[in-house]
């Protein structure tokens, strides 16, 4: 047993010195404070980023189908009223959304930008004398009210009550409406009276489309729109205005729901417009993206990056609607991002790489300077007795 501790005791690799042969100095001492300081401050900086969450990021193949793309959109108009700004969404697979007006609120708002009024539709007047009827004739008192649709119905029983629905009827036979006080609705409804009583204005419209998770575009532009000889047309004669302007703020875009560290580069992003006619046009690059957090809890959404074209009135008219347009394509390749502790044993290890290296570089100094001042000391002593 004895020869086995010996054994033992000759693999020791931290021999130990008795104090007696102990050599004290004050620089080792200053060594000493100074290591431990900075041992501690490394020591404490790496405890706080072991109890604080950290968050990986992964690429992967998006392989999701079938799945909606929700767009929320907080945009102001300076100086397009509301009774004209409408919103058209549509993508490649054919799917479109003409005067979109479900999830959408519009707020009239004047030069200085406040509110004047929010509506979720279109404000409606008050009729002001006897509606004619489709037949020709007033309505009379025991009649039930079947407005004409001025030759756009679909069939000898369509009824046009309101000016909105006689728009309505026109835009389905792709026909523009050039003159608005010849309908009986609209002139009843004040309809260019109303465009009148707002010019000037501003609006501010905000709310979210749900639309296919797939390449597409939607826009805001003045008028009415609809299909004509297969192109995207807007109606804007009704308005009898030469120009329009579409200088806009975006207050907020975004595509999906909020996370952790998001960025929307559109944010905040505010456009003047100096000629009388132009589109505006940004070109987005949307990313599918998971957030998993240290519960485990998903959000799924979306980052995107963009860039900006205006396109003035110098192509020509026919060319290029007033409006401001987003087409928005979506990248195959997905981002995750989770959210982790960093394991113990990856903390155990950075402690002590932190008092290991912290303890030889302050021993190896102090070695240095101590081995420096007894050369230094030696040769001042040979120097005084030669």
């Amino acid at each position: 047993m004895d020869g086995l501790f010996h054994k033992l005791r000759n693999l020791d690799a931290y021999p130990k010195i008795n104090e007696d042969f102990y050599s004290r100095t004050l620089s080792g001492g200053v060594i000493t404070i100074a290591s431990s300081v900075l041992m501690t401050l490394l020591f404490f900086s790496e405890l706080r980023l072991y109890l604080h969450v950290v968050t990986e990021t992964e690429l992967v193949v998006d392989t999701s189908r079938g799945e909606t793309l929700r767009i929320n959109f907080d945009v102001t108009f300076p100086a397009l009223p509301c009774s004209i700004l409408s919103l058209d969404a549509m993508d490649i697979s054919g799917e479109q959304h003409l005067d979109v007006k479900h999830d959408i609120i519009k707020k009239r708002i004047d030069v200085h930008g406040n509110v004047i009024e929010a509506r979720q539709d279109g404000i409606g007047a008050p009729k002001i004398e006897t509606p004619l009827q489709r037949h020709g004739g007033r309505l009379d008192h025991n009649e039930t009210y079947c407005g004409s649709c001025y030759g756009a119905e679909a069939s000898d029983e369509d009824c046009c009550n309101s000016c909105e629905e006689v728009r309505e009827a026109y835009r389905k036979k792709g026909w523009g409406l050039s003159n608005p006080d010849l309908i009986d609705q609209c002139k009843r409804e004040g309809f260019l009276q109303r465009i009148k009583d707002e010019e000037g204005e501003g609006c501010n419209i905000y709310g979210f489309l749900e639309v296919n998770k797939v390449a597409g575009n939607f826009h805001f532009a003045p008028g009415k729109s609809f299909q004509q000889s297969n192109m995207h047309v807007h109606d804007l004669l009704a308005f009898q205005k030469d120009s329009f302007n579409v200088s806009h703020k975006i207050n907020r875009l975004a595509f999906g729901d909020y996370f952790p560290g998001v960025v929307n580069p559109l944010d905040g992003v505010q456009w003047m417009q100096q000629t009388t006619y132009g589109m505006y046009q940004y070109f987005i690059k949307v990313v599918p993206t998971v957030y998993t957090d240290i519960n485990g809890h998903k959000i799924q959404s979306n980052q995107f990056s963009v860039t900006e074209h205006f396109k003035s009135d110098e192509v020509g008219r026919a060319q290029s609607l007033p409006g401001v347009f987003f087409f928005y394509d979506l990248s195959p390749i997905k981002v995750t991002f989770r959210e982790q502790h960093v394991p113990f044993l990856h903390f155990l290890t950075n402690v002590c790489a932190i008092v290991g290296g912290i303890f030889t570089v302050s021993g190896i100094l102090d070695s240095f300077i101590y081995h420096s001042q007894r050369a230094i000391k030696k040769k001042m002593e040979i120097g005084k007795f030669s």
